[in-house]
């Protein structure tokens, strides 16, 4: 997290992104033809920040295994067990997410600049399901991506990433099961 930058998201605000590894890059750089340069950043409120500095100046974040009264035990793990079950937090979420994309590259010879996003309410994913919008943007594409494999929307022989399927049914998809998406065609660049 040696790399921010403050983006201005739209129903959110003026937040600090932070670049970070993510496993999806891999598979995106490979399968989509022509992509130079693909990264990915992610919010974090200063209370978590500092919260997490803290746990690992005392070594709570660890993942190599510590002799603690006779018993090896994994600090991560430790820490694991004693924090609120995620699903608690749900009730108790305010404010909304703001996950999107920002693409530059050439069309028709001309470049061009646009950004696809989607906002969602914690509050009202919670009360539409009993979890808040960090869960319900993770748990709504996996639904869809299980309905086009079932409807046979989706369907080749082996094994595929998303991104080597039709994407026009999974986006329409987004729209009708409560994600719908925004596209800008003038985002502010990330810095």
């Amino acid at each position: 997290m040696a790399i921010s930058s403050r983006y201005d998201f739209e129903g959110v605000g003026v937040r600090d992104m932070y670049l970070l590894y993510h496993e999806e890059l891999e598979s995106l750089a490979k399968h989509i033809l022509g992509v130079r340069r693909i990264r990915f950043f992610m919010t974090f409120g200063e209370s978590y920040l500092t919260h997490l500095r803290c746990l690992q100046n005392v070594g709570m974040t660890s993942i190599e295994p510590i002799l603690y009264q006779g018993i090896e035990i994994i600090p991560l793990q430790f820490l694991k067990a004693v924090l609120p079950d995620p699903a608690s937090l749900g009730p108790r979420t305010k404010g909304k997410t703001n996950i999107g994309c920002i693409f530059t590259g050439k069309k028709d010879g001309v470049d061009k600049v646009w950004r696809l996003y989607n906002i969602s309410d914690h509050e009202e994913a919670y009360r539409e399901v009993g979890s808040q919008a960090v869960s319900y943007t993770t748990g709504v594409p996996a639904m869809i991506g299980a309905s086009m494999v079932l409807t046979g929307a989706w369907k080749k022989p082996g094994v595929w990433n998303v991104e080597q399927l039709d994407p026009d049914p999974f986006m329409d998809a987004l729209n009708r099961f409560g994600l719908p998406w925004i596209v800008d065609d003038n985002p502010a660049p990330v810095l």
